[in-house]
């Protein structure tokens, strides 16, 4: 498989190891000086792309504009998110994004969901925590958001505010940022008699850009917008 990755940070650093170790080819590294529009589609088979909340929508768009099939990590950006997802239906192209590509966060909010909907009945109070490293520039993470969306799916709840709060309408998501966390996040039900928590934690970057390459491997060969759901109950 060859592949670009846009962002050659720490994380995709991370997949090009992961990528080289599986045999794959890495055609071009985008960094932050580095032009997208260097990219020729007729090279690669797939774009890999993590880089930074401001940067996110302009390469997506590049990519299905030229008919390359990309993955996107980015968090940040969600707001336009419709429209890449319409300009990939437009162009017949291919799209998959994630807050998270670990395999184990994927199933992690599978379970949140399925907890969420035995609480909704129950006196309990539910908030969410994240820890993330320091370097990391959206608060809250992207994976708190997706599991604060699944919650309120189940609860009377009407939105999430990433603070505490007393408000027993809102959600309350509290992170945390700390040296060397590669990410940790944590769903919490409390009653006066009893809590329940349920908690994932990731112990290095590599998890992410494992799944990120075999999420590449699968979808670069398909036509139209994917998740994470869909990469996982396709096994």
């Amino acid at each position: 498989m060859r592949i670009a990755l846009i962002g050659y940070g720490k994380m995709g650093k991370a997949i090009e190891q992961v990528a080289v170790r599986a045999g794959h080819k890495i055609i071009y590294k985008i960094d932050t000086e580095d032009s997208i529009y260097s990219i020729k589609n007729d090279k690669i088979d797939v774009a890999i792309e993590f880089t930074q909340p401001d940067a996110a929508f302009d390469n997506l768009y590049f990519c299905l504009d030229n008919h390359i099939p990309v993955i996107s990590g980015t968090t940040g950006w969600l707001s336009k998110k419709v429209l890449i997802e319409n300009l990939c239906l437009e162009k017949n192209g291919t799209f998959l994004y994630a807050s998270n590509f670990s395999v184990g966060v994927n199933l992690f909010f599978e379970l949140n969901e399925w907890l969420a909907s035995k609480m909704k009945s129950l006196n309990f109070t539910s908030h969410i925590t994240e820890v993330h490293h320091t370097e990391k520039k959206d608060s809250p993470s992207g994976t708190a958001i997706s599991l604060a969306e699944g919650l309120l799916k189940h609860s009377e709840k009407t939105d999430w505010i990433n603070e505490k709060t007393t408000d027993h309408q809102k959600l309350s998501i509290i992170s945390e940022r700390k040296p060397n966390v590669p990410g940790i996040h944590s769903v919490s039900y409390s009653s006066e008699l009893e809590s329940i928590e349920i908690t994932h934690k990731a112990h290095n970057r590599s998890v992410f850009a494992e799944s990120a390459i075999k999420v590449a491997e699968w979808i670069h060969i398909k036509k139209g917008i994917y998740t994470m759901s869909d990469f996982i109950n396709h096994f």
